[in-house]
């Protein structure tokens, strides 16, 4: 009975009800993890100012970097354990999940020692302002310390989607949102600890949201699937395999864009503090959009990969579709917000005039942006629910180096259109996932695909 309570088949019942019953927990996470990380701006932004903005800005994008990395990582394992449920494979969920946890635990300890020995050198190559370097500095060295605790979480979330359990991640999400949010306020706002308060806030805040979910997950080991006998975190042979055969090309296409993004943010942050910190809050904004687009890709991938290793590809089909249509309706409406109300939206994060003059011309970047996510999310959603590790490697490619970087250096450098033309290179970017996955999908092509079960026997 209990089995039934964190293992849910998702390949049965109409698919919009069964979509958005999984999808809005995932999207309340996303939101809550979006509100926390906005309350870092927020508070800083308030109290600290331009300066604070930027490093906190700056400081996040680096993060940003290294955790994509692990959440490469935790999203094959997602797709590993959403087919092997759907196949009916259930018995082999134990070394699957012991496998991921053991891996993903070491690459977050040694991703800790890498950014804290070479935080002083990243910063240097992304052209920090030097106002901003110093707070930039101890916020990426704070939350590299915490960085196993982060990995933790998302492993934990993605084993649960994986068997279709979305609300529980929710839950453990909320008590980290709340928790950092009031920490904020006393480290940044009582204390003055500036960019350094922000990162600590979040540190302690993801630790105990960790601590909490593996807590939980011990107490109800016979329905999670996976014992938690020190035994069963050794790493086994044939999961390690389709780990690294998924995993790898998801961090790379993760990587990739989060190095792009890095890239474009060396060129925006020598134009100072006050350009720094607009995109830093246009980077905020598209978290926002991201909620929704994240939430309804995630569900979409857990529901395909279920659906994919149970072999009901006519239910992929719908599930591809609902995914966009939902996106597209909610991209829209944020989209016209945006561009009638640039000032407000920008206010709630400074209200200096420099960056509330700024605000208007970046509202059109956002917009265009916006609507980017709508062909990346089910392109996201049929890609890693179909563990499609070929694809994930060339998109990262083709998003990351060849159209961000490449768009953004012609627009920006080439053609000497300034801060403009590193806001649209990286904008138009986001559309490469619909340009190549949505041919693949009306195709049929991915039909052919084996199912990861079907692979190892």
């Amino acid at each position: 009975m209990k089995r039934k309570e964190l293992i849910n088949d998702l390949t049965v019942g109409s698919v919009t009800p069964v979509l958005l019953r999984f999808a809005y927990p995932v999207m309340l996470s996303n939101l809550l993890q979006t509100a926390y990380n906005m309350a870092d701006m927020i508070v800083v932004g308030r109290f600290s100012g331009n300066v604070g903005l930027s490093a906190v800005s700056v400081g996040g994008d680096v993060m940003h970097f290294y955790t994509f990395v692990g959440m490469g990582f935790a999203t094959a394992g997602q797709i590993m354990i959403s087919h092997y449920v759907g196949a009916g494979e259930r018995n082999s969920l134990n070394k699957v999940i012991g496998t991921l946890f053991t891996f993903v635990f070491s690459l977050g300890l040694i991703l800790t020692a890498f950014g804290i020995g070479f935080a002083g050198k990243f910063l240097q190559l992304l052209n920090v302002p030097p106002q901003a370097y110093a707070g930039a500095w101890s916020y990426v060295v704070c939350c590299c310390a915490g960085m196993v605790f982060i990995f933790g979480y998302n492993v934990v979330s993605a084993a649960l989607r994986g068997m279709g359990d979305s609300k529980r991640p929710m839950l453990f999400i909320c008590l980290a949102a709340i928790l950092n949010i009031v920490l904020d306020l006393i480290f940044v706002a009582g204390f003055g600890m500036g960019a350094f308060g922000a990162a600590l806030a979040t540190v302690i805040s993801q630790s105990m949201s960790f601590m909490l979910s593996i807590i939980y997950l011990y107490k109800n080991r016979m329905s999670f699937g996976f014992d938690f006998r020190i035994s069963s975190f050794r790493i086994s042979r044939e999961p390690m395999g389709v780990l690294l055969k998924l995993g790898i090309p998801i961090a790379i296409q993760t990587s990739a864009s989060s190095i792009s993004m890095l890239f474009v943010g060396s060129y925006i942050n020598a134009y100072g503090v006050v350009v720094s910190a607009v995109t830093g809050v246009g980077n905020k904004l598209n978290s926002i959009a991201l909620i929704v687009a994240n939430a309804l890709n995630t569900s979409g991938a857990s529901i395909i990969g279920q659906c994919f290793g149970a072999g009901k590809t006519e239910r992929v089909k719908s599930v591809f579709f609902h995914v966009f249509a939902f996106d597209l309706i909610f991209i829209t409406i944020l989209s016209i917000c945006m561009l009638c109300f640039p000032g407000q939206i920008f206010s709630l994060f400074d209200t200096s005039a420099e960056v509330l003059q700024m605000a208007h011309a970046y509202a059109p970047v956002a917009a265009i942006s916006f609507m980017g996510f709508a062909f990346r999310s089910p392109s996201l959603a049929l890609i890693n629910g179909l563990g499609h590790s070929k694809i994930n490697f060339m998109m990262g490619i083709i998003e990351g180096f060849v159209l961000r970087i490449g768009l953004t250096y012609l627009l920006g450098v080439v053609f000497d259109l300034g801060i403009q033309g590193f806001w649209y290179g990286s904008t138009i970017a986001s559309y490469g996932y619909g340009l190549v996955v949505f041919p693949y999908f009306f195709s049929g092509m991915w039909k052919k695909r084996k199912s990861v079960v079907a692979g190892q026997k």
